[in-house]
Parts: C-alpha cells; sequence; structure tokens
C-alpha cells in the first residue's frame, strides 16, 4: 500500500500547469542558464565581485532577467516570499565610490541574489528535461523548484 501511495503524479493543477509551461520554455531557460554559466556570465562577474570591481554590477541586470523567465513560467502565482526579498536585496544597487569601503556590505547581496536565481534556473532546465510528468516522490531539486513557487 505504501508504494501505491507514492507511485504516479502529482495530480494538482497548478504543478501539471507548471511543468507544461516549463517544457514549452526549456529552450530559452538552456540558453540563459549557458548564458550564466560562462566566462562571461558566470567566471568575470564572480572575478569581478573579489577583485573589487564596479563591474560586479552588471549582475543585476543576469539577475533579473532569470527572475523574469522563471515568473513567467507561473505568472499568477507569488514566488517564495525569502526569494523575492533576496533579489530585491541585490538588485536596484547603482555604484558609489562610497561602496568601496563597505564592500562586502554593499555587493554580497548581488552575488546572493544572481546565485539563488541561477539555482533555480539550473533546477528549472535539469527538472524540465527529466520530468515529463511531476512525480509524488519529490527529488530536492524539484521540490526546490515547488517551493519557488509556494507549491510545496
Amino acid at each position: 500500500m505504501h508504494n501505491k501511495l507514492l507511485a504516479g503524479s502529482d495530480d494538482r493543477p497548478l504543478v501539471q500547469e507548471l511543468l507544461k509551461n516549463l517544457a514549452m520554455a526549456l529552450p530559452r531557460l538552456e540558453k540563459l542558464l549557458e548564458d550564466c554559466s560562462g566566462h562571461w556570465g558566470y567566471e568575470d562577474p564572480i572575478y569581478r565581485f573579489y577583485h573589487q570591481s564596479f563591474k560586479v554590477y552588471q549582475l543585476q541586470a543576469q539577475t533579473l532577467e532569470i527572475v523574469a523567465q522563471l515568473k513567467a513560467l507561473l505568472p499568477d502565482a507569488d514566488l517564495h516570499e525569502w526569494f523575492v526579498q533576496i533579489i530585491s536585496e541585490g538588485t536596484d544597487k547603482t555604484f558609489a565610490m562610497e561602496d568601496n569601503a563597505q564592500w562586502l556590505a554593499v555587493t554580497r547581496p548581488i552575488v546572493e541574489a544572481f546565485f539563488h536565481a541561477r539555482y533555480f534556473l539550473e533546477m528549472a532546465v535539469t527538472y524540465g528535461k527529466e520530468l515529463s510528468i511531476p512525480p509524488r516522490v519529490l527529488p530536492s531539486g524539484w521540490a526546490a523548484f515547488l517551493t519557488l513557487y509556494n507549491l510545496r
């Protein structure tokens, strides 16, 4: 009996819609993940953080693009409040010379927001490829992805 309860798919309409939308958006999300994983979209901006270069501020545009693409998968759903707070605290920043004196306090939220957004993008791509139906037994990454949309 226990195996029967665990088998099958998650038949909640919003979860079904999310996976359907994810499958349709997969090529675009794969390209975005590729862009956020290469030299200019990942290696260089993180180096710029440690090099104390204002170029780390450029990560904000990538972060906001990722968030927009994730939000578009389920437009009427509110994203997880902690995620929204992390994104809010790590975007809409403009470099000022005074930032150099408090570099970590000012720029670490930019990098943190990018890492969180990129994580959920990676989970979207991973499970968009792997899943044809939303499972009842949840791999951790899929569970996290559902949590982003407050579906867990």
